[in-house]
Parts: C-alpha cells; sequence; structure tokens
C-alpha cells in the first residue's frame, strides 16, 4: 500500500512539471515568435539616458558683502549626441568651425599638432605632454617616435575624415579627439567653445538652426571681481582632473565639472559646489529625443570671510613700501646684507577678540582673474608671488619669541621681574659665543624685552630649560597648526624633538640660541600674529579661522557660522602675563615710529640672522589697555626691524584712525 502511494505522489509531480514546462514553451514561443515585433519596438523605444545639469556655484565675499568670487552669466556653444547623427557629425564640426572663424572667436582647440606654413604636419614641441598622451596605449598606441604625419594618418582613419583638405582634417580631428578625451556620450554632451559673446551666440542659432546637436545655452563663468584682494585664500577652481574625478564621481561629479583647486574654493568646496540638476531623455527607434523628466539644479552656498576687503588692499601697500625701504636703505648704506636682497613679506592682522583673520597679506601677489593667462610667468618669478607667505611662509622669528620667554620663565620662577642679568655683549655657552647689539650692563626683564637684549634672554633660556620653552611655545600656537581653514604650515618648534627628526642632536648650549629666537625655529606670520593675540587675550588662544558664515545662495538663510573655539591656555598667571605686557609697552614705547603714536601698543621687534640679510619681524596688539586686534609683520631679508614696524604702523594708523585705508571701488 506504501508503495502504491508513492508511486502516485511522483506521477502527481512530473504532471505538475510537465504542465509547467508547457507553459514556458508556450509563453516563449509568443514572445519570441508571435509577438516578436510587439516587443522589439518597445525595447527600441524605451531607451532613456540623464544628463547632468550644472548648479550655480556658491560666491565668496568679504565681511561686508564686497565681492570676491562671482558668477558672471556667458555663453557657450554645445554638441548633443542625443541628437546628432553620427555620420553628420564632422560636417557639422566643419560649419561650426567656419562660422566660429567668422565672428572671431575662438573653439577649444587642443590637438597637440599644427600645420607649418607649407602645409606640412608637426608637433607643438610645447605640448610634450599632450603629445605622450596622444601616442600612448588609451589612445592611438603608437611607438614614442611616432612622427606628426603618423599620428594624423591614424587619427584621419579614426574619425573617417579623409574627404577633406588637410587643414579641414586636422581641425575636425581636433575636435573629434577632444570629445573622445572629454568622455562625449549620450550622456555628456560637448562643450565645443566657452565664454562667446551674445553676438556669436545670435549667429551660431541663426545660422545652424538647421543643425541638429549644435545649440547654444547660458553658463555661468567664475569671475574675480576684486582678483588682487587676498587672491591666495580666495583660491582658484579649474577643470577636475582624472584622479579627481575617479575619487568624486560617485559623488555626482562630471568629466568636464569645474571644482575648487585652492584657498576657499578646494576647502569649502561642498558648500559652493550645490547640487546637480539632471534631465532625462527617451530616445525611440528613429533616434529621436524627448524629454521625459527633469530635477532642477539647487545652487551652492555662499561664503563670507573675516577678511575686510579695505584692511586687507591696505596691509598689501603697506608690504609693497615696505620692501621698497628695505632695498632703499641698502642702497643708501652701500653695505651688503643691509636689506637689497629683500623681495617678499607678509601681514597677518587678527581679531583679538575671537582670532578671526581682519587681513592676511602678501607681497608680491598676484591677481585671480588672471592666474591662469599669467601661470606661467607667475610660477617661474623668483620672488614667488604664488607662495602664500602670511599662512606658509615660516621664517626665524628672532627677538619676537623673547615675550613668550619671559612669560614662561616668570611662571616656572626661573627669573622674576627684578632678576639682573649682566651684559657685556657676549655670552658664551658650551663653546657657543651669542653676540648682542650693545653692552647693556645689568638689566632686568622689563629692560631686557625694552632692549632686546640677547645676553639676558639667552642665559633665561638656559635657567628655563628648552622643555619648558617649546611647552609654552605650542600653548601660543607657535610650531603647531592654528586651526585655520585652508592650508597654512606648522612651522617648525627648535628642540631635541625636531633634531632627532633630522638625524641631528640636540646639546643644551642650544637652548639659549633657541630663547633668543634664532636655531631652528621657524614660525609663519599666522602663528606669530596668534601668539601675539594670545598674549593680548591674556593667555588664552582661540582657533584661528577667515570663515565668518555661509548662507544660501539667496542669502536668506545662513547654513555655518563658527564659533570661538578655545585651542589652548597659555598656562600663564595673568600677574605674569601683565608684567609681559607691560615690557611689550615699553618697548614699543621706545621706538622712533611709534613713541608718539597717539593709541598705546605693546609689541617686540626682532631681527632674524640667516644667510643674506636679517629678516625684519614685528609683533604687537592695540591698544594696550583694551586690545582689538593683533599684527604680525614678517620681511624677509627686510635688514631693518624698522621697516616691519613702519608697515605695522600704517595698518594701526588705517585701522584706528582711517588714514590710508584704500577704497574698494
Amino acid at each position: 500500500m506504501q508503495s502504491k502511494s508513492l508511486k502516485g505522489r511522483y506521477a502527481f509531480i512530473i504532471a505538475i512539471l510537465i504542465i509547467a514546462a508547457a507553459v514556458f514553451v508556450y509563453r516563449l514561443f509568443d514572445w519570441q515568435i508571435v509577438e516578436s515585433d510587439y516587443y522589439d519596438e518597445i525595447a527600441m523605444t524605451s531607451t532613456s539616458y540623464t544628463v547632468n545639469t550644472e548648479a550655480l556655484r556658491g560666491e565668496i565675499y568679504d565681511v561686508n558683502g564686497v565681492s570676491l568670487a562671482l558668477n558672471v552669466t556667458t555663453y557657450r556653444v554645445i554638441i548633443n549626441k542625443l541628437y546628432m547623427p553620427d555620420e553628420k557629425l564632422n560636417d557639422s564640426i566643419l560649419s561650426l568651425i567656419q562660422l566660429m572663424d567668422r565672428c572671431g572667436e575662438k573653439w577649444t582647440d587642443e590637438l597637440p599638432i599644427i600645420t607649418d606654413k607649407n602645409g606640412s604636419y608637426r608637433f607643438n614641441e610645447k605640448k610634450q605632454d599632450e603629445i605622450d598622451e596622444l601616442k600612448n596605449k588609451d589612445h592611438l598606441n603608437m611607438n614614442p617616435y611616432s612622427t606628426a604625419d603618423e599620428c594624423m594618418v591614424k587619427l584621419v582613419e579614426k574619425y573617417k575624415c579623409r574627404n577633406y583638405d588637410k587643414k579641414q582634417q586636422r581641425n575636425i580631428v581636433s575636435v573629434r579627439y577632444n570629445m573622445e578625451k572629454n568622455a562625449y556620450s549620450h550622456t555628456q554632451p560637448y562643450i565645443f567653445a566657452d565664454k562667446i559673446s551674445d553676438k556669436t551666440m545670435a549667429a551660431i542659432e541663426e545660422n545652424m538652426r538647421d543643425v541638429k546637436g549644435i545649440y547654444t545655452e547660458s553658463s555661468a563663468v567664475r569671475t574675480y571681481t576684486n582678483g588682487t584682494i587676498a587672491p591666495h585664500i580666495v583660491g582658484v577652481t579649474g577643470l577636475i582632473s582624472e584622479e579627481e574625478y575617479t575619487e568624486l564621481k560617485s559623488s555626482g561629479y562630471g568629466y568636464t565639472d569645474e571644482i575648487g583647486k585652492s584657498g576657499i574654493e578646494a576647502a569649502f568646496e561642498k558648500y559652493l559646489r550645490g547640487s546637480s540638476g539632471s534631465m532625462t531623455y527617451e530616445v525611440n527607434a528613429n533616434g529621436e529625443a524627448k524629454l521625459i523628466a527633469s530635477e532642477t539644479a539647487k545652487p551652492g552656498d555662499c561664503v563670507y570671510l573675516t577678511i575686510d576687503a579695505r584692511y586687507q588692499k591696505t596691509a598689501q601697500k603697506a608690504l609693497k613700501e615696505a620692501v621698497e625701504e628695505a632695498n632703499e636703505n641698502a642702497g643708501q648704506s652701500g653695505e651688503k646684507n643691509t636689506g637689497e636682497d629683500c623681495k617678499g613679506a607678509a601681514m597677518v592682522v587678527l581679531n583679538v577678540k575671537d582670532f578671526s583673520v581682519l587681513c592676511a597679506a602678501n607681497y608680491p601677489s598676484y591677481d585671480l582673474s588672471k592666474y591662469y593667462k599669467d601661470y606661467t610667468k607667475l610660477s617661474e618669478d623668483e620672488s614667488m608671488p604664488l607662495f602664500d607667505r602670511a599662512f606658509s611662509g615660516a621664517l626665524a622669528p628672532g627677538s619676537t619669541f623673547k615675550p613668550l620667554v619671559a612669560s614662561a620663565a616668570l611662571q616656572e620662577k626661573a627669573i622674576e621681574t627684578d632678576t639682573h642679568i649682566e651684559c657685556n655683549g657676549i655670552y658664551t655657552t658650551g663653546g657657543l659665543k651669542l653676540r648682542c647689539m650693545a653692552n647693556h650692563n645689568s638689566l632686568n626683564m622689563y629692560e631686557a624685552i625694552e632692549k632686546s637684549c640677547n645676553v639676558y634672554f639667552a642665559e633665561t633660556g638656559r635657567l628655563l630649560g628648552i622643555d619648558n620653552i617649546d611647552r609654552y611655545a605650542r600653548r601660543c600656537g607657535l610650531g603647531v597648526k592654528t586651526g585655520v581653514e585652508i592650508n597654512e604650515s606648522s612651522g617648525t618648534l627648535a628642540g631635541p624633538e625636531y633634531s632627532k627628526e633630522m638625524g641631528s642632536q640636540w646639546y643644551s648650549s642650544f637652548d639659549s640660541t633657541a630663547a633668543i629666537g634664532q636655531s631652528d625655529n621657524q614660525f609663519t606670520p599666522l602663528q606669530l600674529a596668534a601668539y601675539a593675540a594670545t598674549i593680548a587675550n591674556n593667555g588664552k588662544r582661540l582657533k584661528t579661522h577667515v570663515v565668518d558664515k555661509i548662507t544660501t545662495y539667496s542669502g536668506d538663510k545662513t547654513v555655518y557660522e563658527p564659533k570661538a573655539e578655545m585651542a589652548a591656555d597659555m598656562g600663564v598667571d595673568e600677574e605674569n602675563l601683565k608684567e609681559v605686557q607691560k615690557a611689550m609697552n615699553m618697548a614699543t614705547n621706545s621706538y622712533d615710529a611709534l613713541k608718539d603714536f597717539d593709541i598705546q601698543i605693546a609689541g617686540k621687534t626682532g631681527t632674524a640672522e640667516n644667510s643674506g640679510s636679517d629678516h625684519a619681524n614685528f609683533i604687537c596688539y592695540a591698544p594696550y589697555d583694551k586690545p582689538e586686534i593683533a599684527v604680525a609683520v614678517m620681511v624677509e631679508h627686510g635688514g631693518k626691524s624698522s621697516v616691519a614696524v613702519n608697515a605695522a604702523k600704517k595698518f594701526l594708523n588705517a585701522y584706528f584712525h582711517g588714514k590710508g585705508l584704500s577704497d574698494i571701488s
């Protein structure tokens, strides 16, 4: 009985399987034979492509709303594969080139092959990287020694333009090759020309109206209306690189997108970029495209800096005059190493209340609006205008370091304010001889800062020790990054740790050299300004910042606003700092340029020895009793510290009295 039951079950299962298979075979026959035309038509008419649309990039302003980086509407010429039949592409390109030539407009022509006066092909030797790329395995896959003629033969064959003359072939090939490099496809239109005039736009619309796939569209071009103001901070945008595209394509970046390359443009890319939109097209069997869905792009957010364009421009002018003053001093003295090699300078001013950057000026500098046009010239300039001296130019601080050593020594009880040290003009330690500018005889701490006595601070450094010096220095932002949002140097803090990194040994006698701001000590103007602001703020160092706020593109909503953030406490009792502040005030009152200034200032000069003329440095804060701003000036090879003091005075006059304040028109 059990055997019969099992056989019945098996028979039932087999019957079910046979029925199911029969149904499947019938449907397959129905789909592939009976209704094949119907389903082929559906497949042919359901092909869809999505094209991303650009978002307006957020703009950049100074703290008062002065524009630094804006979008300006212009026009560009597009070739769209969705509408452009492949067999008509070459003729359409040639017609477009001829029209552009008649209008006197340039189109994107990057092929590294040109024709000479005899009509022969040759390589553009200034584009060796492009030549190598053309020949590599990803493109023509030709030998490195292949000639321009050999490359053109292969290109003409590849792009099927044999029936044109040599000049026409070369131009068509240039466009087709660049289209390929820029991933021209149904979802990636090609930008044939950018920044064309209204007149040219109208001519294209009129003359190319019957050519499918070629049209003009408006686009936003990054423009720097005040390009000489803080260019190192604002930064530039540029075409996304292959490496950047590989990394960011999953985030919606296209092959021809612009991206921030430096400064704020790069650091706040995620805010400035915005969100791309999209347009989805359906293409039928006849190649006709129809828009079936779209999503509007969202513009990027706008960044407002803490920089005041007026003060920035004032500082830049003062630095230029400081370099000229150093050169003039050298010319008058007729002696070597007195400022004749001075070429660059920087100034940073911080708001003591929140450590925001009021200005960060460099000399020499450049114009952002001409960055790409002048790049080769700028990059080869020995005075390095592209280098951000304010945030990355670390130099020896010289005697500006002495208030730090005095503060630490008082706190560690290595000295008292009335501790006297004898200065006979030379300090000897461990075989080293450190010279002082004069024979000061016996001095206390106040007099040592006022007269900038090397002997006093060399001995104080020995008593204090390098570990203590470095600990307090880091708390003041020296030898560490200050926290500003864009690229900055951490500088160098002299001591055993750095010597070990360099493969050398630190000797105790070096403590004295470090204490007078020499040895391996190298700090940026930004770090020196943070250090001066820390002393002014009674030992509390805040994180420096150059962004005031970020708003929506319309400006009706703030999406980010930094708050004052504690970076470190100097760890010096207020009563000790007050004594150092008093000494710094005595020092500035002894400087010829500032002794009659109507606002009391606390500061310290510094001349740092190096190869060539001494670096000229100055730090200060003002007013002395109720600090508002902290200033740091560094003049490379300035020779005399007075050139740095004079530059600072010009800024102080502009800030407190409006004298010499630059106008922003």
